[in-house]
């Protein structure tokens, strides 16, 4: 592997059209496509908007309205991973959608599982539980994180994302709503980190270790 092109979208969802955010989430793949994006990573309910009220989340969507995802996921070649919510067991949660080049479907999952793509692969570890990394491919170098995190919580946000890379030595790439999305390498230190507005935080990973940038969306 030469290169490795990550993103992460800040992007803050403020209604609970799926169609409509579907869309926008295609203009973040073109956009991240035009910078040869392997990676691209959306924060937490980027699809179908936060809860109308305080005791109820979204209805997840359906197979029909991710498959314009899938589509673009494969033509770009580039791995997504979106914010919705899914009904279990224990009733509807926060989720994520997990979109792989070549796959014909969304493989979703709830929002305490933290995705680890692998450099150069379509592999993507799927952990339940984000602080047992038993199951972890040893070629993983970056742990994903899709918050929306507001600004009281970031000093305590921070801290923890940097303890959690330092502690297992791998980079995390977190994708904020609002503001504050950000990139830590796999000692901990952050690489950078975004203001408000809708944008692209991008990293690349080489021999030399990681580099960031904020690219805005047009």
């Amino acid at each position: 592997m030469s290169q490795w092109n990550i993103a992460a979208a800040q992007y803050a969802s403020r209604h609970n059209d799926i169609g409509e955010h579907v869309k926008h989430h295609l203009h973040f793949i073109s956009a991240a496509a035009d910078l040869r994006c392997d990676l691209l990573v959306f924060p937490e309910l980027s699809l179908t908007g936060a809860a109308c009220d305080a005791f109820s989340l979204p209805s997840p969507p359906t197979v029909q309205q991710l498959n314009p995802l899938v589509h673009a996921a494969s033509t770009c070649d580039m791995t997504v991973i979106a914010g919705i919510t899914v009904d279990t067991d224990a009733g509807r949660q926060k989720g994520l959608a997990l979109f792989v080049p070549g796959e014909s479907h969304a493989i979703c999952a709830p929002l305490n599982s933290r995705a680890c793509p692998v450099p150069g692969k379509s592999q993507v570890n799927v952990l339940g539980n984000p602080d047992d990394t038993t199951n972890l491919d040893p070629q993983a170098v970056l742990m994903t994180s899709c918050l929306a995190v507001s600004d009281n919580r970031w000093t305590s946000t921070l801290s923890h994302m940097q303890r959690f890379a330092h502690r297992y030595a791998i980079a995390v790439l977190m994708a904020n709503a609002r503001s504050g999305s950000a990139l830590w390498d796999a000692r901990g230190q952050l690489i950078v980190r975004a203001d408000q507005g809708e944008l692209l935080l991008t990293g690349s990973f080489d021999q030399r270790g990681w580099q960031g940038d904020i690219i805005p969306l047009r």
